[in-house]
Protein backbone atom coordinates (compact mmCIF):
# COMPACT_ATOMS: atom_id res chain seq x y z
CA UNK A 1 0.00 0.00 0.00
CA UNK A 2 1.69 3.30 -0.70
CA UNK A 3 1.37 5.80 1.72
CA UNK A 4 -1.06 8.44 1.45
CA UNK A 5 0.93 11.56 0.95
CA UNK A 6 3.03 9.57 -2.11
CA UNK A 7 0.07 7.99 -3.44
CA UNK A 8 -1.22 12.37 -3.92
CA UNK A 9 1.68 12.72 -5.68
CA UNK A 10 1.75 10.25 -7.82
CA UNK A 11 -1.79 11.39 -8.73
CA UNK A 12 -0.32 14.80 -9.37
CA UNK A 13 2.49 13.54 -11.53
CA UNK A 14 0.00 11.30 -13.67
CA UNK A 15 -2.77 13.72 -14.02
CA UNK A 16 0.36 16.46 -15.19
CA UNK A 17 1.03 13.41 -17.97
CA UNK A 18 -2.05 12.94 -19.26
CA UNK A 19 -2.52 16.76 -19.95
CA UNK A 20 1.53 17.05 -21.34
CA UNK A 21 0.99 14.04 -23.81
CA UNK A 22 -2.13 15.50 -25.02
CA UNK A 23 -0.95 18.90 -25.01
CA UNK A 24 2.20 17.64 -27.52
CA UNK A 25 -0.40 15.58 -29.76
CA UNK A 26 1.18 12.21 -28.98
CA UNK A 27 -2.13 10.06 -28.87
CA UNK A 28 -2.93 10.90 -32.12
CA UNK A 29 -2.74 8.08 -34.35
CA UNK A 30 0.36 9.91 -36.42
CA UNK A 31 2.76 12.49 -34.36
CA UNK A 32 2.35 15.69 -36.06
CA UNK A 33 0.47 14.57 -38.94
CA UNK A 34 2.43 12.28 -40.10
CA UNK A 35 2.16 8.30 -40.74
CA UNK A 36 4.40 7.99 -38.03
CA UNK A 37 4.53 6.89 -34.33
CA UNK A 38 5.71 8.62 -31.78
CA UNK A 39 9.19 6.42 -31.41
CA UNK A 40 9.28 6.17 -35.29
CA UNK A 41 9.80 9.70 -35.33
CA UNK A 42 11.83 9.62 -32.14
CA UNK A 43 14.41 7.39 -33.88
CA UNK A 44 14.19 9.55 -37.32
CA UNK A 45 14.96 12.61 -35.14
CA UNK A 46 18.21 10.66 -33.46
CA UNK A 47 19.38 9.39 -36.89
CA UNK A 48 18.94 12.69 -38.52
CA UNK A 49 21.09 14.66 -36.14
CA UNK A 50 23.72 12.04 -36.79
CA UNK A 51 25.54 11.02 -40.69
CA UNK A 52 25.52 7.51 -39.21
CA UNK A 53 24.61 5.31 -36.18
CA UNK A 54 25.13 1.83 -35.31
CA UNK A 55 21.37 0.09 -33.84
CA UNK A 56 23.32 -0.56 -30.16
CA UNK A 57 24.28 3.36 -30.28
CA UNK A 58 20.12 4.08 -30.77
CA UNK A 59 18.88 1.30 -28.69
CA UNK A 60 20.85 3.07 -26.23
CA UNK A 61 20.15 6.52 -26.71
CA UNK A 62 16.55 5.66 -27.03
CA UNK A 63 16.24 3.28 -24.06
CA UNK A 64 14.51 0.30 -26.40
CA UNK A 65 14.05 -3.26 -26.06
CA UNK A 66 16.74 -4.85 -28.66
CA UNK A 67 14.10 -7.33 -29.88
CA UNK A 68 11.87 -3.82 -30.78
CA UNK A 69 14.42 -2.02 -32.20
CA UNK A 70 15.25 -4.43 -34.13
CA UNK A 71 11.65 -4.91 -35.98
CA UNK A 72 11.18 -0.54 -35.94
CA UNK A 73 14.42 -0.74 -37.94
CA UNK A 74 13.37 -3.46 -40.17
CA UNK A 75 9.80 -1.65 -40.96
CA UNK A 76 11.90 1.80 -41.22
CA UNK A 77 13.96 0.17 -43.70
CA UNK A 78 11.63 -1.42 -45.73
CA UNK A 79 9.83 1.86 -46.17
CA UNK A 80 13.04 2.99 -48.09
CA UNK A 81 13.75 5.83 -44.78
CA UNK A 82 16.93 4.40 -43.60
CA UNK A 83 19.84 2.08 -45.10
CA UNK A 84 22.88 0.30 -43.52
CA UNK A 85 26.60 -0.96 -44.69
CA UNK A 86 28.65 -3.51 -42.61
CA UNK A 87 30.77 -1.78 -39.97
CA UNK A 88 34.42 -1.85 -40.86
CA UNK A 89 35.62 -2.22 -37.28
CA UNK A 90 32.66 -4.53 -35.97
CA UNK A 91 31.38 -6.79 -38.46
CA UNK A 92 28.96 -7.45 -36.15
CA UNK A 93 27.60 -4.03 -36.82
CA UNK A 94 26.12 -1.96 -39.33
CA UNK A 95 25.99 1.72 -39.91
CA UNK A 96 22.67 3.36 -40.27
CA UNK A 97 22.47 6.50 -42.08
CA UNK A 98 18.97 7.65 -43.62
CA UNK A 99 18.00 7.78 -47.04
CA UNK A 100 17.85 10.60 -49.08
CA UNK A 101 13.82 9.83 -48.54
CA UNK A 102 14.37 9.52 -45.03
CA UNK A 103 16.43 12.47 -44.65
CA UNK A 104 13.53 14.23 -46.30
CA UNK A 105 10.84 12.89 -44.00
CA UNK A 106 13.09 14.17 -40.46
CA UNK A 107 13.27 17.37 -42.08
CA UNK A 108 9.85 17.43 -42.09
CA UNK A 109 8.98 16.26 -38.96
CA UNK A 110 11.68 18.52 -37.30
CA UNK A 111 10.21 21.73 -39.17
CA UNK A 112 6.80 20.62 -37.95
CA UNK A 113 7.69 20.10 -34.76
CA UNK A 114 9.71 23.33 -34.48
CA UNK A 115 6.51 25.69 -35.54
CA UNK A 116 4.21 23.68 -33.18
CA UNK A 117 6.44 24.27 -30.03
CA UNK A 118 6.85 28.10 -31.15
CA UNK A 119 3.23 28.83 -31.77
CA UNK A 120 2.76 27.38 -28.29
CA UNK A 121 5.47 29.77 -26.95
CA UNK A 122 4.05 32.59 -28.64
CA UNK A 123 1.16 32.26 -27.19
CA UNK A 124 2.93 33.38 -23.74
CA UNK A 125 4.66 36.62 -22.73
CA UNK A 126 8.22 36.38 -22.09
CA UNK A 127 7.98 35.98 -18.27
CA UNK A 128 5.85 32.81 -18.66
CA UNK A 129 8.28 31.83 -21.21
CA UNK A 130 11.18 31.40 -18.75
CA UNK A 131 8.86 29.82 -15.86
CA UNK A 132 7.91 27.57 -18.10
CA UNK A 133 11.40 26.88 -19.80
CA UNK A 134 13.13 27.03 -15.87
CA UNK A 135 10.31 24.34 -14.84
CA UNK A 136 11.11 22.28 -17.63
CA UNK A 137 14.91 22.30 -17.00
CA UNK A 138 13.90 21.21 -13.23
CA UNK A 139 12.09 18.48 -14.08
CA UNK A 140 14.60 17.24 -16.27
CA UNK A 141 17.87 17.59 -14.00
CA UNK A 142 15.46 16.25 -11.21
CA UNK A 143 14.44 13.15 -13.02
CA UNK A 144 17.89 13.20 -14.34
CA UNK A 145 19.82 12.38 -11.27
CA UNK A 146 17.11 10.20 -9.36
CA UNK A 147 16.19 7.68 -12.24
CA UNK A 148 17.89 5.11 -14.16
CA UNK A 149 17.87 5.27 -17.40
CA UNK A 150 19.35 3.00 -20.14
CA UNK A 151 22.28 5.06 -20.15
CA UNK A 152 24.56 4.95 -17.20
CA UNK A 153 25.37 8.60 -17.82
CA UNK A 154 23.44 11.78 -17.52
CA UNK A 155 23.71 15.05 -18.79
CA UNK A 156 23.36 18.82 -17.31
CA UNK A 157 24.38 21.98 -18.14
CA UNK A 158 27.06 23.88 -16.88
CA UNK A 159 26.64 25.17 -13.05
CA UNK A 160 28.80 27.11 -10.83
CA UNK A 161 32.23 24.98 -10.18
CA UNK A 162 31.98 23.37 -13.58
CA UNK A 163 34.97 25.49 -15.37
CA UNK A 164 37.71 24.80 -12.31
CA UNK A 165 37.01 20.90 -12.70
CA UNK A 166 37.23 21.45 -17.03
CA UNK A 167 40.15 23.29 -16.73
CA UNK A 168 41.82 20.51 -13.69
CA UNK A 169 40.77 17.96 -15.65
CA UNK A 170 41.86 18.14 -19.22
CA UNK A 171 45.13 19.56 -17.93
CA UNK A 172 45.93 16.10 -15.92
CA UNK A 173 44.57 13.80 -18.44
CA UNK A 174 46.04 15.33 -21.34
CA UNK A 175 49.28 15.56 -19.35
CA UNK A 176 49.25 11.51 -18.15
CA UNK A 177 47.80 10.80 -21.39
CA UNK A 178 49.89 12.66 -23.73
CA UNK A 179 53.06 13.84 -22.38
CA UNK A 180 51.06 17.52 -22.43
CA UNK A 181 52.38 20.37 -20.69
CA UNK A 182 50.60 22.93 -18.96
CA UNK A 183 50.59 25.30 -22.19
CA UNK A 184 47.43 22.97 -22.66
CA UNK A 185 46.40 23.46 -19.60
CA UNK A 186 46.65 27.70 -19.79
CA UNK A 187 44.11 27.32 -23.40
CA UNK A 188 41.71 25.25 -21.71
CA UNK A 189 41.55 28.09 -18.89
CA UNK A 190 41.34 31.17 -21.61
CA UNK A 191 38.55 29.18 -23.53
CA UNK A 192 36.38 28.39 -20.59
CA UNK A 193 37.02 32.02 -18.88
CA UNK A 194 35.81 33.32 -22.66
CA UNK A 195 33.05 31.48 -21.95
CA UNK A 196 31.63 32.66 -18.52
CA UNK A 197 32.33 35.96 -19.54
CA UNK A 198 30.54 36.28 -23.18
CA UNK A 199 28.01 33.09 -22.50
CA UNK A 200 24.95 33.67 -24.42
CA UNK A 201 22.47 31.14 -23.94
CA UNK A 202 20.32 31.46 -26.92
CA UNK A 203 23.76 30.54 -28.95
CA UNK A 204 25.99 28.96 -26.65
CA UNK A 205 25.84 25.64 -24.19
CA UNK A 206 27.80 23.60 -22.02
CA UNK A 207 27.24 20.56 -21.21
CA UNK A 208 28.59 18.07 -18.39
CA UNK A 209 28.18 14.01 -18.06
CA UNK A 210 27.48 12.33 -14.67
CA UNK A 211 28.12 8.86 -13.41
CA UNK A 212 26.85 8.15 -10.27
CA UNK A 213 27.10 12.23 -9.29
CA UNK A 214 30.41 12.20 -10.63
CA UNK A 215 31.64 14.75 -13.52
CA UNK A 216 33.18 12.49 -15.85
CA UNK A 217 33.06 14.67 -19.35
CA UNK A 218 32.14 18.16 -20.95
CA UNK A 219 31.63 20.36 -23.86
CA UNK A 220 31.44 23.26 -25.52
CA UNK A 221 29.12 24.39 -28.27
CA UNK A 222 29.91 28.19 -28.71
CA UNK A 223 28.96 30.95 -31.41
CA UNK A 224 31.71 31.42 -34.28
CA UNK A 225 30.09 33.68 -35.92
CA UNK A 226 26.62 34.58 -36.80
CA UNK A 227 26.00 31.35 -38.94
CA UNK A 228 29.08 29.27 -37.81
CA UNK A 229 28.98 27.37 -34.02
CA UNK A 230 32.56 25.51 -32.94
CA UNK A 231 32.67 22.25 -30.66
CA UNK A 232 34.69 22.68 -28.42
CA UNK A 233 36.95 20.84 -25.43
CA UNK A 234 34.88 17.64 -25.73
CA UNK A 235 36.34 15.31 -22.94
CA UNK A 236 35.29 11.81 -21.66
CA UNK A 237 36.75 10.10 -18.37
CA UNK A 238 38.38 6.67 -18.73
CA UNK A 239 36.14 5.24 -16.67
CA UNK A 240 33.15 6.65 -19.05
CA UNK A 241 35.09 5.70 -22.17
CA UNK A 242 32.96 2.95 -23.99
CA UNK A 243 29.73 3.96 -23.05
CA UNK A 244 29.04 5.94 -26.18
CA UNK A 245 29.40 9.20 -23.93
CA UNK A 246 31.50 11.05 -26.47
CA UNK A 247 29.06 10.04 -29.48
CA UNK A 248 26.15 11.87 -27.21
CA UNK A 249 28.03 14.86 -26.01
CA UNK A 250 28.40 15.46 -30.42
CA UNK A 251 25.34 14.54 -30.88
CA UNK A 252 23.63 17.20 -28.46
CA UNK A 253 26.06 19.87 -29.62
CA UNK A 254 24.77 19.22 -33.10
CA UNK A 255 20.84 18.98 -32.35
CA UNK A 256 21.30 22.30 -30.24
CA UNK A 257 23.24 24.48 -33.12
CA UNK A 258 20.50 23.52 -35.72
CA UNK A 259 17.83 24.30 -33.42
CA UNK A 260 20.11 27.54 -32.89
CA UNK A 261 20.10 28.56 -36.72
CA UNK A 262 23.57 27.59 -37.26
CA UNK A 263 23.87 26.68 -40.91
CA UNK A 264 27.91 25.15 -40.17
CA UNK A 265 30.14 23.62 -37.22
CA UNK A 266 34.10 23.57 -36.72
CA UNK A 267 36.26 22.03 -34.90
CA UNK A 268 39.92 22.03 -34.37
CA UNK A 269 41.93 19.13 -32.74
CA UNK A 270 45.34 17.24 -33.23
CA UNK A 271 45.59 14.07 -35.51
CA UNK A 272 46.66 12.01 -31.68
CA UNK A 273 43.37 12.53 -30.54
CA UNK A 274 42.22 9.00 -32.86
CA UNK A 275 39.17 8.30 -30.81
CA UNK A 276 37.98 12.08 -30.59
CA UNK A 277 38.55 11.98 -34.46
CA UNK A 278 36.77 8.78 -35.17
CA UNK A 279 33.55 10.12 -33.50
CA UNK A 280 33.81 13.73 -35.46
CA UNK A 281 34.11 11.31 -38.72
CA UNK A 282 30.89 9.19 -37.54
CA UNK A 283 28.89 12.34 -37.07
CA UNK A 284 29.49 13.74 -40.18
CA UNK A 285 32.40 16.27 -39.71
CA UNK A 286 34.77 16.29 -43.00
CA UNK A 287 38.39 17.19 -42.07
CA UNK A 288 39.62 20.26 -44.11
CA UNK A 289 42.46 21.28 -43.31
CA UNK A 290 46.12 20.17 -41.65
CA UNK A 291 49.04 22.26 -39.95
CA UNK A 292 52.38 21.02 -38.41
CA UNK A 293 52.60 23.30 -35.18
CA UNK A 294 54.84 22.80 -31.95
CA UNK A 295 52.79 23.12 -28.97
CA UNK A 296 52.06 21.88 -25.65
CA UNK A 297 55.62 20.67 -25.84
CA UNK A 298 55.54 18.20 -28.45
CA UNK A 299 55.43 18.19 -32.72
CA UNK A 300 51.72 17.71 -33.47
CA UNK A 301 49.12 18.26 -36.99
CA UNK A 302 46.42 20.41 -35.91
CA UNK A 303 43.51 20.10 -38.21
CA UNK A 304 40.32 21.53 -38.85
CA UNK A 305 37.41 19.76 -39.23
CA UNK A 306 33.63 21.02 -40.67
CA UNK A 307 30.13 19.91 -40.67
CA UNK A 308 26.93 21.71 -42.83
CA UNK A 309 24.08 21.46 -40.98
Amino acid sequence: MIPTQLADRVDIIRDFNRFFTRQIGVLRDGLLHTPYSLTEARLLFEMGSRQQVTATELRRALGLDAGYMSRLLSRLEEQGLLEGQPDDADGRQRQLRLTPHGRQTFELLNTRSQEEIAESLASLNEDAQVRLLQAMLTIRSTLDSSFKFSEPFVLRPHEPGDMGWVVQQHGALYAHEYGWTTEFEALVASIVSDFLRDYNPSRERCWIAEMGGERVGSVFLVEHDATTAKLRLLLVDPKARGTGLGSRLVAECIRFAKRAGYQMMILWTNNVLVEARHIYQKTGFQLVAEEPHHSFGHDLVGETWELTL
